[in-house]
């Protein structure tokens, strides 16, 4: 008499196949979480960048829309803006002019004066203006003490490491004036001055002389031009390419060239600039 045993459960085989295709499903929910991920810092990233470039331009058209502000329209600049020497941030400030290159470093500098009691500047000191009576004398000639300057300055980071770059401001004002940060992760910064004739009347803008190309007898600036290259931290761009830095490095010196590419280490990028016309200086 034959008695057949019934088989209760899974065979080798069958355990086999269930294990193979469950690992092709856990496979492949990896891969997309993996890229879901990867999605999702490169969003992330890019965003970081595109609000700091949003905020450069806020900032540096701000004060760049400030470069020669007067209390009273009806006063000459040469009164309200009078020569100032050079220092140890900023060129010579000619009679009537509102901004001129930084000594040293790329940048600029700039001086208005106060719109407002208390104003505050970059630095967050005050005017010394207390009244309208300490902004403006009997010959409503503006105190030196009551004129705002500020200094605007690229300083790279000493080890390359484009993330931590940064745009920087002085308040000469201040009582113990010191670069503050105002915009980090600045890769490279250019810079570039409208210029026309000496004469501060001239509208015409003839062209435009990189900063460090320029001296107070290249002409007086009526427009700033600025394009600065934002740089997230390493690893974040999959692959080599980067149309935005191709393009930004189509215009960069050798030097900067093998600069930024020896310290790409594939991040990502963004662009910010501006041209600016100083509109208080014209006529």
């Amino acid at each position: 008499m034959n008695i057949r045993n019934k088989q209760i459960g899974l065979s080798m085989i069958e355990l086999l196949i269930a294990l193979a295709i469950s690992s092709f499903l856990i496979l492949g929910i990896t891969q997309i979480f993996i890229d879901n991920k990867r999605n999702y810092v490169f969003q992330q990233t890019q965003a970081s960048n595109l609000d700091n470039g949003r905020f450069a331009a806020l900032i540096l058209n701000e004060y760049l829309g400030k470069a020669g502000y007067r209390r009273s329209p009806s006063q000459l600049l040469d009164t309200a803006f009078p020569q100032r020497a050079e220092d140890s941030d900023c060129l010579q400030f000619t009679a009537g002019s509102a901004i001129t290159g930084l000594k040293t470093n790329s940048g600029f500098c700039i001086r208005y004066q106060p719109m407002t009691i208390g104003e505050l500047d970059c630095q967050g000191t005050q005017s010394t203006a207390a009244t309208d009576a300490a902004i403006f004398d009997t010959a409503f000639t503006a105190p030196k003490s009551s004129m705002i300057v500020l200094a605007f300055k690229y300083e790279p980071d000493a080890n390359n490491k484009f993330q931590e770059g940064s745009l920087r401001c002085k308040s000469l004002n201040a009582t113990a004036p010191q670069y503050v940060e105002l915009i980090k992760g600045v890769a490279a910064f250019r810079l570039n001055f409208g210029v026309g004739k000496t004469d501060l009347l001239e509208k015409e803008i003839n062209t435009y002389i990189p900063q460090k190309d320029w001296t107070v007898a290249s002409g007086a600036i009526r427009s700033v031009r600025y394009s600065m290259l934002l740089a997230s931290r390493e690893n974040q761009r999959d692959g080599n390419d980067s149309k935005i830095l191709t393009d930004w490095l189509a215009r960069s010196t050798a030097a900067e060239k093998t600069l930024i590419n020896s310290n790409d280490k594939n991040r990502l990028y963004q662009v910010a600039g501006s041209t600016q016309t100083l509109r208080n200086l014209m006529p």
